[in-house]
C-alpha cells in the first residue's frame, strides 16, 4: 500500500507542475486551479490507465509487424506512444476543468508535452520516489527502527535461524544458543 501511495503522491505533484506548465506554455490551454483535480486524474490514468491502452495500441499494430521495415516499426511505435498520450488527454480534458481552444494547440500539442514529461519523469521517478516516501515515513511515523543489540541484529555465520516458538519460554538469544548446539 505504502508503494503506491508514494508513487501516485510523487507522480500527482510532478503532473500538477506539468499541467501548470503546458497551461502556461500552450496559448490554447487553459488550466487554473483544476490542475489539482486534473492532477489526479492525470496520475491515475498514467499509473493504471495508460498500459492497459499501450497494450491495447500494442496488440493492434504487431498484427502487421512483419510486413514493416526496422524503421517503419520504430515509427509506429513512437506513433503509438503519441496515440496513447492523445487519449489520456482526451480523457483528461472530458473530466476535468482544463479548457481547450484550438486543434493544434489544444489537442495536439499538449500531448507532446505529455510524452516529453512522461520521459522526464522516467528519469527522475526513483529519486522522486524516494523522497516521497521518506516524506511519508516521517508523516506516517514509519520508517523509525529501534535500535537493536548487535548480538541479535546478526546472528553467527552458517547458523540456522532461531525457532519462534513463543510457548517455550526462551528468549531470542537463547533459541538462538540452543539452535547453534543442534537441539530441536
Amino acid at each position: 500500500m505504502r508503494t503506491w501511495v508514494v508513487r501516485f503522491v510523487a507522480l500527482y505533484v510532478f503532473d500538477v507542475v506539468v499541467l501548470l506548465a503546458i497551461g502556461a506554455l500552450v496559448p490554447g490551454v487553459r488550466v487554473g486551479w483544476s490542475a489539482l483535480w486534473a492532477g489526479a486524474v492525470l496520475a491515475a490514468a498514467t499509473i493504471w490507465l495508460k498500459p492497459v491502452i499501450h497494450r491495447w495500441f500494442r496488440s493492434m499494430a504487431g498484427r502487421s509487424a512483419v510486413k514493416r521495415s526496422r524503421l517503419a516499426e520504430k515509427l509506429v511505435q513512437y506513433l503509438l506512444v503519441l496515440a496513447v498520450a492523445a487519449v489520456i488527454w482526451v480523457l483528461l480534458v472530458a473530466f476535468t476543468g482544463v479548457n481547450v481552444r484550438g486543434f493544434v494547440f489544444g489537442w495536439f500539442v499538449p500531448p507532446v508535452f505529455l510524452l516529453i514529461a512522461w520521459a522526464l519523469y522516467d528519469l527522475i521517478d526513483d529519486r522522486l520516489e524516494a523522497r516521497a516516501g521518506a516524506l511519508y515515513d516521517r508523516a506516517t511515523g514509519g520508517g523509525r527502527q529501534r535500535a537493536v543489540p548487535p548480538a541479535a541484529a546478526s546472528p553467527a555465520p552458517g547458523a540456522a535461524p532461531a525457532r519462534e516458538n513463543v510457548d517455550d519460554g526462551l528468549t531470542p538469544e537463547q533459541r538462538r544458543m540452543f539452535d547453534d548446539l543442534g537441539n530441536p
